[in-house]
């Protein structure tokens, strides 16, 4: 069981310092299978980790309901210390599509009345719009969120993909446990402006994408055949020429994993961990099997010479293609 732990910010909850990430489990990355979800959920709390980051948008509630089952089958020592991340704000259609986003006031309420009743909760630990609404203000959306800690259902607030005057507004409203954002080594637009800006104001990172939805994992190949349904199959870093270049990159990552003894996964989400004790990777695990070797990731040391070597293999914006479609680029403040 890991006792490893970190601090979401001055005012944020302590958890796990690795958390899990549920997005795959409700079909974003293809069909997801519900039994072996929920073994993983389990396993991940057996093993210490309490962060459990979702959105009420993933499967269109599918992904909270899995989790509050996951929770009711869990040992009740193990539930008590889950932490719950919910991200809340995208519309969808019957189809499956993106309609845009909506983060006003009555909006906010309205998404976390019916969080609280899918994941079977009386407060969710951690509420964070997942993108900005560019026809409100964060003021609003912020203290729209500030209100539902007053009365009890919420424990903090967390920002998403959004940029560094962003952040100082949202600050200046309510206090901000953490930023989730993309940030992995593939992906280190972040160390620009917005992670000094997080460190100003005391406000850490929940990142995800640590292995760029599997790209940099090691276990992603060139002939693999996504399904039209799988994010991936419409991700411009997984495409032809791009996916080529970025699998080299991965090949030049293997090396030096190999050399440490440990996976190219474990390697590529201990440099995450390395970048400071305010950042807290989320791992996409959806199997009892890759969660184990996430885990492995919490006992990789890595010196000077370690870092060197991996981002000799791995350069700053090395990769190619962006990490979303055009229009889910749009969508990101934190790009702007």
């Amino acid at each position: 069981m890991t006792t490893r732990t970190r601090t979401l910010g001055t005012t944020g909850p302590q958890v796990s310092a690795l958390g899990l990430g549920c997005m795959g489990m409700s079909g974003m990355y293809g069909d997801a299978d519900r039994p072996e979800s929920i073994a993983t959920l389990h396993a991940a709390l057996e093993a210490g980790v309490t962060l459990l980051d979702t959105g009420d948008f993933y499967g269109m509630g599918h992904n909270e309901l899995l989790i509050a089952e996951a929770l009711r089958t869990a040992p009740a020592a193990s539930r008590e210390n889950a932490v719950l991340s919910v991200k809340f704000g995208a519309l969808r259609d019957p189809d499956g599509g993106w309609s845009g986003f909506d983060g006003r006031p009555a909006a906010v309420k309205n998404f976390a009345a019916y969080s609280l009743q899918r994941l079977g909760v009386d407060h969710i630990d951690i509420y964070r719009p997942a993108r900005l609404d560019p026809d409100v203000p964060i003021e609003e959306t912020v203290g729209a969120i500030a209100e539902l800690v007053e009365k009890g259902w919420v424990r903090h607030i967390g920002l998403s993909e959004v940029g560094a005057d962003t952040i100082r507004r949202a600050a200046a409203t309510a206090p901000i446990a953490d930023l989730q954002i993309e940030y992995a080594l593939v992906s280190r637009g972040p160390e620009r402006e917005i992670l000094p800006t997080l460190r100003e104001l005391g406000i850490a990172v929940t990142a995800y994408g640590v292995l760029s939805r599997g790209l940099i994992s090691g276990h992603f190949t060139p002939d693999r055949q996504l399904a039209a349904h799988d994010f991936r199959a419409h991700s411009p870093r997984f495409q032809g020429e791009n996916l080529r270049h970025n699998l080299t990159l991965v090949d030049s990552l293997r090396k030096v994993a190999e050399q440490k003894g440990v996976t190219v996964a474990q390697i590529a989400i201990a440099w995450v961990l390395s970048r400071g004790e305010d950042i807290v990777p989320l791992v996409g695990a959806r199997t009892r099997e890759r969660l184990g070797e996430a885990l492995g990731a919490l006992d990789v040391t890595l010196d000077a010479a370690d870092l060197a070597a991996i981002e000799s293999a791995v350069p700053a914006d090395a990769a190619a293609g962006d990490r979303y479609a055009a229009e889910q680029m749009a969508m990101l403040d934190s790009e702007r």
